[in-house]
């Protein structure tokens, strides 16, 4: 199965760059009709042709075996399966995780419940990351560094996580959101649920957030 997608995918490639037959065969340094024949899957590439093959069309050879990875696999979560966080006025459930998965494309999903007046994140530090949500009911807060926009009910919304960062339910029902963040686990995390109106006047904050 492999040698039939094998020649597919080369052809696909260079077709997407705009080579013809010929200037593929000349950087690699074969025959033009080899070309053809291993498009076609009519034969099987020596290794060092691939390589060549690979470098007159400047793709990782990894590419062509991506779907053969033995990482890779379907992950299913049911409901009853989720792992659950909580703080007083903050829920999370895990809905999925690619930790483990092919370095560079490991992410974390999460949906997150937030009584009115709570919030998570901090004040103080960010983390290492990239993080995208979307708010699916209420309305919210983010504060990003120096920034703050508000958020509502359908807003999605990303930024890099280095940076401080605040999710805060201003409005006066239930906020519910799904999160996504990358890479996963990327700092020890804990909730900070703390009432709008004692939030000045709260001790030293933890120094993480399930979402950031």
């Amino acid at each position: 199965m492999a040698l039939i997608q094998l020649g597919g995918k080369l052809r696909s490639i260079r077709e997407r760059r705009g080579q013809t037959l010929r200037a593929v065969a000349v950087a690699a340094g074969v025959s033009e009709s080899l070309v053809s024949q291993i498009e076609h899957d009519r034969v099987s590439p020596a290794i060092d042709t691939l390589f060549a093959l690979c470098r007159a069309l400047e793709t990782d050879m990894g590419l062509l075996f991506a779907d053969l990875s033995v990482s890779r696999r379907i992950q299913v979560v049911h409901p009853a399966e989720r792992r659950t966080t909580s703080s007083p006025g903050v829920t999370y459930e895990q809905l999925a995780s690619t930790e483990g998965m092919p370095q560079g494309h490991e992410i974390e999903a999460w949906q997150i419940r937030l009584e009115p007046g709570c919030a998570t994140g901090s004040d103080e530090l960010g983390h290492p990351g990239l993080e995208l949500g979307i708010i699916t009911g209420g309305k919210a807060r983010l504060t990003v560094g120096s920034e703050t926009v508000p958020l509502k009910t359908g807003d999605a919304v990303s930024f890099a996580s280095g940076s401080p960062h605040r999710l805060l339910n201003c409005g006066t029902g239930p906020l519910t959101a799904y999160w996504i963040t990358t890479p996963p686990g990327s700092q020890p995390r804990r909730n900070i649920a703390v009432p709008a109106s004692d939030r000045e006047k709260t001790a030293p904050r933890s120094k993480g957030g399930k979402h950031g």
